[in-house]
């Protein structure tokens, strides 16, 4: 069988730097870090007070009310974030065959921070108190289940749940629905509403996170030496990916082709990535493989760059043994030092800054790197942006559990 080419035409981001394709990339060319100390709740009980917060959004600027209130925050972000990917892509779906229309999302923790809030009215006023849809909007599912529900989309649909590659697995099983003709138009992504007090505290228990508290814009600093742990952030972004052949037909902008998807398991640790690298390499090369790209084409690549003392290092080696000599060739950054770590939601962020970084020819630098690690010793582009006209981008994600996921994409 054939495989079908499938092609971006639709970005749609909410993110602490900026909401919708032009908002991320104007906050992407400002260079500035999101983090700031956080507002929403009290973080006394904790070690670390600061996160990536989403300011300015509200959900009835784009839902009517009835509709932004059957769903909590990360409901709406998923909807939304949909939405938003529909109008950049200037496709009317009311015309599609919604049969060959499907959505798949990720998310880590989904409607969690919802139902603290509900355990809180349930603990202080009792059973009465409680939203009657809170097993309703919890659930990781209910990310693709309200958009295909918003949209009318009966297609493939699934939400996985692989903690932070799972906005990347999203998309990657999406460009395969597309490509093994399984369906022609895929909304894929991820959500993530986790600034709730316990969901935040309890990243904060294992020391996961910053403690640099004191200068909150400086806190996530990929491959520096001075890194402490990773920024909790929050959002969504959700691509429209089509086949190529119909997007082109319509006359549709395309931001870059999706070429390459792997993915494997550490099966070491829940929390450390496996030391020596091997299968965080192997998902790179099976996304090369798949997309038939050689190492030495690739020219850039947006890291996953957590900002851990230990993801950095060991990504920087499976780089090596990836892209040998070729690797002190690559250029290299971490976005993350613009908005924290969204979590499931980061690898969908990543996949729509690899889109942009193809088509506006401009690589986003690392915010924050100030002196490098000794063991990151690649180019992950400190200061500012570079301009640059780049054929293939890659894209990782690892998640706990050891989950390494990887896209690969070309420019269109």
């Amino acid at each position: 069988m054939q495989r079908r080419r499938v092609v971006i035409t639709g970005i749609g981001p909410i993110t602490p730097i900026g909401t919708s394709a032009r908002g991320l990339r104007d906050g992407l060319r400002a260079e500035r870090s999101a983090v700031r100390e956080v507002t929403r709740f009290d973080t006394s009980p904790w070690r670390t007070h600061i996160a990536a917060q989403v300011d300015d959004f509200h959900a009835t600027d784009h839902l009517e009310a009835r509709r932004a209130k059957r769903l909590d925050r990360f409901g709406q972000f998923s909807v939304v974030a949909a939405q938003l990917a529909l109008d950049d892509a200037q496709l009317d779906i009311t015309r599609e065959n919604r049969d060959r229309v499907g959505a798949m999302m990720g998310s880590a923790l989904g409607g969690i921070g919802f139902a603290e809030e509900q355990m809180i009215n349930f603990l202080q006023e009792g059973v009465r108190a409680v939203d009657p849809s809170v097993a309703l909007k919890v659930f990781c599912g209910a990310a693709s289940c309200n958009i295909a529900i918003e949209m009318g989309v009966t297609g493939p649909n699934s939400t996985n749940a692989m903690s932070c590659a799972s906005g990347t697995i999203a998309i990657g099983e999406a460009f395969r629905q597309i490509r093994d003709g399984y369906a022609d138009v895929m909304l894929a992504g991820g959500s993530e509403a986790p600034l709730a007090p316990l969901s935040f505290g309890a990243f904060a228990i294992i020391r996961a996170m910053s403690t640099r508290n004191d200068d909150p814009s400086s806190a996530s600093r990929p491959f520096d030496r001075a890194r402490d742990g990773f920024v909790m952030g929050e959002g969504a972004a959700v691509l429209l990916l089509e086949e190529r052949s119909r997007a082109l037909a319509r006359g549709a902008r395309v931001y870059a082709e999706l070429v390459g998807f792997g993915t494997t398991n550490d099966a070491y640790h829940m929390t450390a990535p496996r030391p020596d690298g091997t299968q965080a390499a192997r998902a790179m090369r099976l996304a090369l493989s798949d997309a038939d790209v050689q190492p030495h084409e690739v020219q850039y690549v947006n890291a996953h760059g957590s900002s851990t003392p230990l993801n950095d290092p060991t990504e920087t080696l499976a780089l090596k043994q990836v892209f040998g000599d070729h690797a002190s060739r690559l250029r290299v950054s971490s976005t993350k030092g613009y908005y924290g770590h969204a979590l499931g939601a980061s690898g969908a962020f990543e996949a729509a800054i690899s889109a942009f970084a193809l088509h506006d020819e401009w690589l986003p630098p690392t915010v924050n790197l100030q002196c490098p690690d000794d063991a990151c010793d690649l180019d992950y582009l400190p200061g500012h942006g570079r301009d640059a006209r780049v054929e293939h981008v890659l894209s990782n994600s690892f998640g706990f559990g050891g989950i390494n996921a990887a896209l690969v994409f070309r420019r269109a």
